[in-house]
C-alpha cells in the first residue's frame, strides 16, 4: 500500500505478520503436508482399528515388509536426479534374487561368494544400461526397458520357471529374523542408504553434480561437468542398489520365484514420484521417498484391515503415481519460477 503526499509516494508499512506468516505457512505446508497426511492416515486407521492397525506385530511387519521397496526406491532416484530412467531395477532385482536360488540353493554355493556374484552383476547391468545410453545416445526409457525386459527372460530360463526354496538361512537371518526394537534388520538397511544418499545429495560436490546434471545438462556441459560421465555413473549405482535388494528379497521370502519381484516396479515409481512434493519439494530426494513409501503402505495396510479387496492395492498405487507425477511436476515449476 502506498500513501500520496503532494508530488511524493511514501510507503505505509505493512503489518510483518501479513507479510511473513502466510510465505512461511505455504512453505511448512508443502515441505511437510505428506507427513502430516501421514499422520492423519495412521490416526484415521487407529480409531478404526485400533485392536489390530496399532498393534506392535503389525507396525514391525509394516516396517521391515516395505524394506525391498524403500531399496529399489532409492535405486531409481539416482538416475532420476540426473534426469534419465532406469526401468531394468526391477529386472536387476528379480535376477539376483534368482541368482541366490540358483546358484545357492540348487548348486550349494557359498552364500557370500553368491552374494559378490549378484552385486557384480547388477553393476554389469548398469554398465550395459549406461554404454546405450550414453555412447550410443539411445534414449534411457527404452534402453532399460528392453534391458529389465531380456533379464527377466533370463530369469525365467535359468529358473525354468519355477519358484526354488532353500536360500541360506545365514541370510535370512540377516534380513529378518535378527530384530532391534522388534523390527527386522532390513528396516534398518533401508533406513541406512536412505541415509547415505541424503548425505550425498546435499553435503557432496559428486552430489551437486548429479543434481546439476538433472537441471540442465547443457549448463553443466559448458560448466566442465562431465555430464555423460555422471549419468553412466548414476546407472551402474542404479544396478548395483537393485541387485542389492534383490538380495534382501530373497532374504526376506527365504525362496526366489520368477513372477513376484514385477510388483514392485510401480509403487517404486509411485514412490519416488510423490516423495519428490515433499521434505525438499521439486526435486527427488530420499528422506521424501522414504516417507511417500511408508504412507502408502500405510493406507494400503489400514484398507486391507478394513476388509478391502486385493485390487484396491492396484487403485491405491495407481492413482498416486498419477497424482505424485502432477505435483511433482507443478512443485518443479513452482521451483523453476522462484528461482530456488
Amino acid at each position: 500500500m502506498a500513501k500520496v503526499k503532494g508530488n511524493a509516494v511514501s510507503a505505509v508499512p505493512v503489518s510483518k505478520h501479513a507479510a511473513v506468516r502466510t510465505p512461511k505457512l505455504a512453505d511448512f505446508s508443502e515441505r511437510f503436508g505428506l507427513l502430516v497426511a501421514w499422520a492423519l492416515v495412521i490416526i484415521v486407521f487407529g480409531f478404526l482399528r485400533p485392536d489390530t492397525f496399532l498393534s506392535g506385530p503389525t507396525w514391525a511387519g509394516l516396517l521391515g515388509s516395505q524394506a525391498v521397496l524403500v531399496v529399489l526406491t532409492v535405486a531409481l532416484l539416482i538416475p532420476l536426479t540426473a534426469g534419465d530412467y532406469d526401468l531394468s531395477v526391477v529386472g536387476t532385482l528379480m535376477l539376483s534374487q534368482m541368482l541366490i536360488g540358483v546358484l545357492n540353493a540348487q548348486h550349494g554355493w557359498p552364500i557370500g561368494i553368491v552374494l559378490l556374484i549378484c552385486l557384480v552383476m547388477g553393476i554389469g547391468v548398469g554398465v550395459v544400461n549406461g554404454l546405450f545410453t550414453v555412447v550410443f545416445r539411445v534414449d534411457p526409457f527404452i534402453v532399460t526397458l528392453g534391458t529389465g525386459t531380456f533379464l527377466q527372460g533370463i530369469v525365467f530360463w535359468i529358473s525354468d520357471s519355477n519358484t526354488i526354496s532353500g536360500i541360506a538361512p545365514e541370510l535370512m537371518n540377516l534380513v529378518v529374523v535378527h530384530r532391534v526394537l522388534g523390527v527386522p534388520l532390513e528396516f534398518y538397511y533401508g533406513l541406512g542408504l536412505t541415509i547415505v544418499l541424503w548425505y550425498i545429495l546435499e553435503h557432496t560436490a559428486l552430489g551437486r553434480r548429479l543434481l546439476f546434471v538433472g537441471r540442465n545438462r547443457d549448463v553443466a556441459r559448458l560448466s566442465g561437468v562431465q555430464v555423460g560421465r555422471m549419468r553412466w555413473g548414476a546407472l551402474i549405482a542404479s544396478g548395483f542398489v537393485a541387485a542389492l535388494a534383490g538380495i534382501l528379497y530373497a532374504g526376506t521370502t527365504g525362496a526366489a520365484d520368477p513372477i513376484s519381484g514385477g510388483a514392485f516396479l510401480l509403487p517404486a515409481f509411485a514412490a519416488a514420484f510423490l516423495g519428490s512434493t515433499t521434505i525438499a519439494p521439486g526435486r527427488f530426494n530420499s528422506w521424501g521417498s522414504f516417507v511417500a513409501t511408508y504412507f502408502l503402505v500405510t493406507g494400503i495396510t489400514g484398507l486391507t484391515l478394513l476388509g478391502a479387496q486385493t485390487y484396491v492395492q492396484h487403485l491405491f498405487y495407481g492413482g498416486a503415481l498419477v497424482l505424485a507425477v502432477t505435483l511433482s511436476q507443478l512443485a518443479r515449476r513452482r521451483e523453476a519460477t522462484s528461482g530456488r
